[in-house]
């Protein structure tokens, strides 16, 4: 899943720099499996802050740039998946607000990776420490820092390749810890530097130890149909 905010209105290369030299640009790709729209935006020299007014200026688009300066527009969560997110997101949020090290995030907050490409996750987690590092019109923006801990939800758009390739994007570029969770299969993948990607089946959790010590995610509510 992944992305923020969310949306309905073509017009995007209309809108992709404002009083900037930036021209419109083409659509190159479409995704007939994952209903995801790909543009290529390499040409136009997008700069960091050129795509967070962007994505300002489409408050209903769900965008992510990539390191090859593709700008993917993703399609509205469906509503089973919202409420999987929720579920990841109040554990996240409840454990970091009692453990206190750090700071949780939800779905709606992008990042700038150390590649150049901004991604948001449908959940993740900083150290206190690096988060406060950064200053105020940083963090107010698309953070440069890459979380320490990072959580994809599949949902019916997304491919599993794809997803897969985020998450090794994530571990590249600085996370410690990284869970791909699909609700599908019923299987959670779990990412970490150095290590080749471990496969659960239906596990009733998972465990963040180290990098989030105490962190437990319950997974009967998120990976059961209701």
């Amino acid at each position: 899943m992944g992305g923020f905010p969310k949306t309905q209105n073509p017009k995007i290369g209309d809108r992709i720099a404002k009083g900037s030299v930036m021209a419109r640009v083409p659509l190159t790709v479409e995704t007939p499996n994952s209903f995801k729209l790909v543009i290529n935006a390499e040409s136009a020299g997008l700069t960091p802050d050129q795509f967070f007014r962007l994505c300002g200026d489409n408050p209903d688009l769900r965008l992510e740039l990539t390191a090859r300066k593709e700008i993917i527009i993703m399609p509205p969560f469906g509503s089973e998946s919202g409420r999987r997110n929720l579920k990841i997101l109040q554990q996240l949020g409840s454990w970091a607000d009692t453990d206190g090290t750090g700071y949780a995030f939800c779905t709606d907050s992008g990042f700038t990776l150390p590649n150049g490409a901004v991604r948001g996750p449908d959940a993740a987690w900083i150290r206190r420490e690096t988060w406060e590092e950064l200053s105020r019109e940083k963090r107010e923006k698309f953070a440069p820092v890459c979380p320490d801990f990072v959580i994809e939800l599949r949902s019916p758009s997304d491919s599993v390749s794809e997803l897969q390739e985020k998450m090794r994007e994530y571990i590249a570029n600085g996370a410690s810890l990284g869970w791909l969770i699909d609700p599908f299969d019923c299987c959670v993948f779990i990412y970490r530097p150095g290590l080749e990607p471990e496969r659960l089946e239906r596990p009733l959790s998972v465990s963040g130890d180290p990098p989030l010590p105490g962190f437990v995610l319950n997974l009967p509510d998120i990976l059961q149909d209701r």
